[in-house]
């Protein structure tokens, strides 16, 4: 089984599977690999340039794809995450005001951070994700207003199986008015 976690940056991906990974030792669990998809990206060079504007490298998809054949027992960590073959896909998501003050806080530009809350509020990568993978695959879950381990008890409930499938119950366009 392959999980996609994904989200806009500053959702609380990459923390959210730390948790998780540790709990995947456990024998009452599937054994899938945790990849942090970023970490792998910059590690073995798969993109292809870097935006000086936004100080962000732009993905090789082709690469990564390449990169993830044959991990097939994985929970893939990352914003793209959800552009990969996925039997379930979870979107964390995240009020736009606190994601924004999380981005910022972590070293972020202004302008970066507004540009990822307003994402957000677009339910950018949602939208993405039902489209790549259908509403059956798709597992939204708030992290605005939970601590790590409360999203990791999720993402436990979507690898076990124990949540249904769920999207577009999360709504963030007050924030764009």
């Amino acid at each position: 089984m392959r999980v996609a976690v994904t989200g806009t940056p500053g959702t609380g991906k990459t923390t959210a599977t730390d948790i998780l990974a540790t709990r995947l030792d456990d024998d009452s669990l599937p054994d899938l690999e945790v990849i942090h998809l970023n970490a792998v990206l910059d590690e073995e060079g798969l993109y292809t340039e870097v935006d000086a504007d936004r100080g962000s490298k732009i993905a090789d998809l082709e690469a990564l794809s390449d990169w993830l054949e044959g991990r097939d027992d994985a929970v893939i960590d990352s914003h793209l995450a959800h552009h990969f073959d996925a039997d379930r896909v979870a979107v964390l998501r995240c009020a736009p005001e606190t994601l924004e003050k999380r981005l910022l806080e972590r070293g972020e530009t202004e302008a970066k951070a507004a540009e990822n809350a307003e994402s957000e509020a677009l339910d950018v990568v949602l939208s993405e994700a039902v489209d790549e993978h259908g509403l059956e695959s798709v597992y939204e879950i708030d992290t605005t207003d939970r601590d790590p381990e409360a999203v990791a008890d999720a993402l436990e409930a979507v690898v076990t199986g124990d949540r249904e499938p769920s999207a577009g119950e999360v709504d963030f366009m007050g924030y764009l008015t």
